[in-house]
């Protein structure tokens, strides 16, 4: 597929930088010309069967899809044919929905992707299969017993938010509101939303204050990603991390989240002690929350196996290497290229 970027690359230079969503669509475009026939990933669903969900876009959505396809044209003009607008609105719709994110082993962004077949799945925050990758190759396994007859049930979304967080999310992108039992029985809420205990309990209404402050922190952090500097952002996480310390308990799931974004600038600023404090925080309460097998805790105890090898503390590496291995083993397979390299570390140490 690099053949239809190629020249477009060569033209524009360093100015070729088309969003992730424009070039896998390009990409989609390319090889509809060239394979009109279903491909081997369409053995059940064709991407041109996709849900676009075009009826329920606001505005908003709408103009986000023709900056998209501005793009497309702006970048790909020369190098490709192109459907009509109509069309391409519904092919972004289709993508935006269908899409998928494709991470390393420490959950890190590698790219986007669609997988028709696998697209197939629907939702549930009780998951009985998660998804990995293995190259350009989405792998399906279960994490829990399935009987045959049985609906076989992924995850669209990050399973550590309270429900009514995890529904504006799904409404958000995917246009409906699970049923699933936890969304349903709500029964991991209050330890997710945890309240400090303290001589005088916070009152209902600065419990429900300090919840809107701590998801405009979360957005409000997403955008300074793009214009801060590691310090500032840090600042920005201790700050909000101190002012909800007021009122939720360490493992609120808001704070986990600052915790977690903290860790990520440490991380970046080569700060291990300072990534490793906060990794140790987040650990406990993310295998409470998450469900019993969740790449999200796996990642974690990845994170602080190399954090704890690399500042010497081989007893600690070890176990929380090991830790990573059980799940990603059950997640990934016992073959996969990252469960192999991490026994290569543990030997190595």
């Amino acid at each position: 597929m690099h053949k239809l970027e190629c020249s477009a690359m060569c033209v524009f230079g360093q100015n070729w930088n088309p969003s992730e969503t424009v070039r896998l669509t390009a990409r989609i475009l390319a090889k509809q010309k060239t394979h009109p026939e279903r491909t081997d990933s369409e053995k059940l669903l064709s991407v041109k069967e996709f849900e676009s969900h075009l009826d329920k876009l606001d505005n908003e959505k709408k103009e986000l899809i023709q900056n998209d396809i501005s793009a497309l044209h702006h970048f790909y003009s020369k190098h490709m044919e192109y459907p009509d607008n109509e069309a391409l609105v519904v092919l972004f719709a289709q993508v935006n929905c269908n899409g998928f994110t494709i991470e390393d082993e420490e959950l890190s962004h590698l790219g986007s992707a669609v997988f028709p077949d696998v697209a197939l799945m629907n939702h549930s925050c009780c998951p009985n299969v998660i998804v990995t990758y293995k190259g350009t190759v989405a792998e399906v396994r279960a994490v829990q017993e399935i009987e045959s007859g049985d609906e076989i049930f992924t995850s669209y979304i990050d399973l550590l938010y309270p429900t009514e967080d995890r529904n504006d999310r799904l409404k958000d992108s995917y246009f409906f509101t699970c049923d699933c039992r936890e969304c349903i029985t709500k029964e991991k809420d209050k330890d997710k939303l945890k309240i400090r205990k303290l001589n005088e309990p916070p009152s209902a209404e600065a419990v429900r204050d300090m919840i809107k402050y701590a998801r405009n922190v979360i957005e409000e952090f997403r955008r300074a990603k793009h214009y801060k500097s590691p310090s500032e952002l840090l600042e920005v996480c201790e700050r909000s991390l101190d002012k909800m310390g007021s009122v939720f308990e360490e493992s609120n799931v808001y704070m986990l989240h600052m915790m977690y974004q903290a860790m990520g600038v440490c991380l970046y600023m080569q700060d291990w002690e300072g990534a490793l404090r906060y990794g140790q925080k987040i650990i406990k309460p993310y295998s409470k929350h998450y469900p019993l097998y969740s790449l999200n805790v796996a990642s974690m105890w990845l994170k602080l196996g190399r954090l704890y090898m690399g500042l010497e503390n081989r007893t600690a590496g070890v176990k929380a290497l090991k830790k990573a291995i059980a799940i990603m083993e059950i997640a990934h397979g016992k073959d996969h290229p990252y469960v192999i390299e991490i026994k290569k570390e543990l030997e190595a140490h």
